[in-house]
């Protein structure tokens, strides 16, 4: 997909995507320089480590019930259909 950036420097991200990846007006997005290309990362906490028993298990920070549904597949077939076999 493609899409501009306007006079103000905004860039729209298509809503079939945003609704993909469960993006709702407020979400952080992190812009990275990446290589010449920017790359834009969701912006969330990071786990925590914890003990569990002798070892040290990573536990996600943010509550599940704020996390969102992602479609996987979807977009996983859709750059698959993108190439010719």
């Amino acid at each position: 997909m493609r899409t501009t950036i306007d006079q103000a420097g905004r860039v729209v991200i298509p809503a079939s995507l945003r609704a993909r990846l469960g993006l709702k007006p407020g979400t952080e997005l992190e812009a990275i320089l990446d290589d010449g290309a920017v790359r834009l990362v969701r912006a969330v906490p990071g786990p925590r480590l914890v003990r569990a028993g002798r070892r040290g298990v990573a536990r996600p920070t943010a509550p599940a019930r704020s996390l969102p549904r992602v479609d996987l597949p979807g977009p996983i077939d859709e750059e698959r259909g993108r190439w010719p076999r």
